[in-house]
């Protein structure tokens, strides 16, 4: 029980920095775009996406082509690390809804239904490809 909290608090610490660090990136490449940060947050949605692609890849490896390859007690250590830790701090939930409030209070409709519907088509669509990829292609 202790291990897998601990495994957790690494992942979501690893998660956190990553998720730090793409925001700094991505908010210094957007400006270079000439278009506010705040009206599209491009880190939130890349951060969401990029998640959505690894725990399709990542589950779909731990539960299909690695599943007999790794014994069943560490299958669930990697599941915690990697997609409860890391992807868990690194996928950003509530800056997503605080964003979209926001937009909401600026009158912005139009760019909130957009965020919002492309944050959840293309996240989803993300694990979707992520999980054919390892069905498809790595299972033979």
């Amino acid at each position: 029980m202790l291990a897998n909290a601990l495994l957790v608090m690494l992942g979501g610490a690893v998660g956190a920095l990553g998720r730090y660090l793409l925001g700094l990136i991505s908010a210094k490449w957007w400006v270079h775009l000439n278009w506010p940060y705040n009206e599209w947050p491009l880190g939130t949605f890349l951060a969401n996406i990029i998640g959505g692609l690894l725990i399709g890849l990542i589950m779909g490896l731990l539960f299909g082509p690695l599943k007999d390859v790794i014994a069943s007690d560490q299958v669930e250590r990697w599941r915690l690390l990697l997609a409860v830790g890391v992807l868990g701090g690194f996928t950003t939930f509530s800056s997503f809804s605080l964003e979209v409030a926001l937009m909401l209070e600026r009158r912005a409709y139009a760019l909130a239904i957009l965020y919002v519907s492309l944050s959840v088509i293309v996240s989803v669509a993300a694990v979707a490809l992520g999980l054919f990829v390892t069905r498809r292609i790595w299972a033979g």
